[in-house]
């Protein structure tokens, strides 16, 4: 069934990002928002109550002498402050600069400064000893808003509630302000300025207009996606696109979101918070269905049988539906039994309300995606970036193609450019780079089209697949092409105790990898195989590890074109992090950081 197209929304769509968050306050008052971790329990606000508390602190942010179109930073977790502060900037005809709080002081300082940030809210002592010593690179910054009220010093660094003081002045010789400066916003206004971490060199600038946020909000209600009545569970990074476009989707569709950014939580949280839907990066499903794979191996005996022969059928039963052929009765009936037995409690693990996941910011194995779907549990893979506000395709409940990115947008369009290039057009293509002509026009074709970097390929129904990143293909001294992106997917999906996988070979006549393991997953192997206690590097330099790893890359060089095969690897003594600066905050590989850190080691394969 194809997705509804029909753009008449476009016509109807709010002028911006604070007229769309007003208007959601105005028609849904009464009604849940937002929710929100204090101590072990949950606090609620209705739209109303984060409507008021957001005008007051846009009416503070005015008080301060925020002018249109200037720069506010947010350096914080995701929480519901972190919200109020970005609507309250938005509000306020300001523009939010996203700071990951793992960003180091440097970056900090230079995304900060290069954005020209008058104001900066801070969540604790962490981000704001980075202002601190870098004061003097930062001239623009005249105020710092802290989440923790302990640290304010009544001077340059102030509280939220204080803030929210000075807004209630203002307010008091002018109640209308921020409902007169919200209606003074114009599409073409620039809403936000998200530095992409990039794996190569300084962090850019991508300016974002009022039109792009409202536009994929507006776009996903259109799809009749989501519902006044749906639960959202967040904990997405908010300094990344992914984590933006959620919250203008919430104000399109008037859904509640529970909130909260602690990755350790996830799991935990899902069974309290029990949300219909969820957006996540593939490791987050990578983990989930490799934990659950390791504790069912470790049961053993008849219930890890039971457990593979559920997903052999489950399998089953999907290949035959989505081919269009009926299910014989016996196959339907096991089917039935094994939803009772094992894939309701998978369901469990997540709430058991989830309708569907939405998997964005990389590659999703669609063999993960197919385990998934044949549990009940449907992943909705996306596409887009930064450069597009987050969202360009998407696979809808009533028409998805696992392996796929799903449909373009309504009012939007996708073709294949030189290269295979995915190139896209439309309303959430990024007014440009930040103080960065060049780069702006190297992203942006004469006509108008913005070159996503990615390799990729439309089917009849107009279904996008992306098949790699065009620079991180390369070509083997024997002439043929790989894919790195495709092999490390399909490795972490058939092994459990997988962090992260590295292929290389450009110029070379074979192809090696680099791997590191998950820290829980290989622990939780170690206490079952006798070797509890034992250090992450004592367990990749253990010879049982090694031998283990090794069955997977086998299975795995089964699957693969023989030219593509992993000849030589090596297990890494570290995982790979974002404090090692290896990976990127967003948690990409930077391909060329590990390159240079192992280039030794990597020679050494072909030596």
């Amino acid at each position: 069934m194809p997705i509804n197209h029909d753009t008449s929304f476009l016509e109807h769509m709010p002028q911006s990002c604070a007229v769309q968050f007003l208007d959601r306050v105005a028609a849904s008052g009464d009604r849940e928002a937002f929710r929100f971790p204090r101590g072990e329990a949950w606090e609620s606000v209705t739209w109303r109550q984060a409507g008021d508390r957001v005008r007051r602190l846009a009416a503070g942010l005015l008080a301060l002498g925020l002018e249109p179109e200037q720069r506010v930073g947010i350096a914080s977790s995701t929480r519901y402050e972190w919200i109020l502060a970005d609507l309250a900037v938005m509000c306020a005809a300001g523009a939010t600069t996203t700071v990951y709080p793992s960003t180091g002081g440097d970056d900090t300082a230079y995304i900060l400064g290069d954005s020209e940030c008058r104001i900066v809210f801070a969540e604790d002592e962490s981000q704001l000893v980075k202002l601190r010593d870098h004061r003097a690179e930062l001239p623009a910054l005249e105020k710092v808003v802290v989440f923790d009220a302990s640290l304010a010093d009544g001077d340059w660094v102030i509280s939220l509630d204080a803030l929210a003081e000075l807004g209630d002045s203002y307010l008091a010789t002018d109640p209308d302000a921020v409902d007169t400066v919200a209606k003074g916003i114009g599409p073409d206004q620039l809403a936000t300025l998200i530095y992409t971490s990039g794996t190569t060199g300084k962090p850019k600038g991508v300016r974002t207009l009022h039109r792009a946020w409202v536009f994929e909000g507006e776009a996903i209600r259109a799809q009749d996606l989501l519902h006044e009545d749906d639960l959202q569970f967040l904990w997405l990074p908010m300094a990344h696109s992914f984590g933006k476009v959620l919250l203008s989707t919430q104000l399109a569709c008037g859904f509640a979101t529970a909130i909260d950014g602690r990755v350790d939580k996830i799991v935990d949280n899902l069974g309290v918070v029990r949300p219909t839907f969820m957006g996540a990066a593939p490791r987050i499903f990578e983990k989930a269905h490799a934990r659950i794979v390791t504790m069912q191996a470790a049961e053993g005996g008849a219930k890890e049988k039971i457990f593979k022969k559920a997903f052999e059928v489950g399998l089953k039963v999907d290949e035959l539906e989505q081919a269009g052929t009926s299910v014989p009765l016996p196959l339907k009936l096991q089917h039935a039994l094994f939803d009772k037995l094992v894939f309701s409690k998978v369901r469990d693990r997540f709430g058991g309300r989830v309708k569907f996941f939405i998997s964005g910011s990389a590659a999703l194995n669609a063999d993960i995606a197919a385990w998934f779907h044949a549990a009940g549990i449907l992943i909705l893979e996306g596409y887009g970036m930064t450069e597009n506000a987050a969202g360009a395709t998407v696979n809808h409940p009533d028409a998805y193609k696992i392996g796929t990115v799903g449909q373009p947008f309504p009012g939007t369009e996708v073709r294949i450019g030189d290269n295979g290039e995915v190139q896209l057009k439309g309303p959430h293509v990024m007014a440009g780079y930040h103080n960065r002509p060049e780069a702006t026009d190297e992203a942006l074709t004469d006509d108008g089209w913005l070159r996503t970097g990615d390799k990729g390929e439309l089917d009849a129904d107009g279904f996008l697949k992306i098949t790699g990143r065009i620079k991180e293909l390369f070509k083997t001294s024997g002439g043929k092409y790989i894919a790195p992106p495709a092999i490390e997917a399909k490795f972490k999906a058939v092994c459990p105790y997988a962090s992260q996988f590295m292929v290389f070979g450009a110029e070379r006549n074979f192809v090696s990898a680099l791997i590191t393991l998950d820290p829980d997953a290989i622990a939780g192997w170690a206490a079952e195989n006798g070797k509890a206690g034992k250090t992450y590097t004592e367990l990749v330099n253990d010879d049982a590890v090694k031998a283990m790893v090794g069955e997977y890359v086998d299975v795995l060089n089964a699957q693969l074109n023989r030219w593509e095969t992993i000849k030589k690897w090596r297990l890494l003594d570290h995982d790979l992090t974002i404090e090692s600066g290896e990976l990127t905050p967003s948690l990409k590989v930077k391909r060329n950081v590990v390159e240079a850190n192992n280039k030794a080691l990597i020679d050494g394969f072909y030596s």
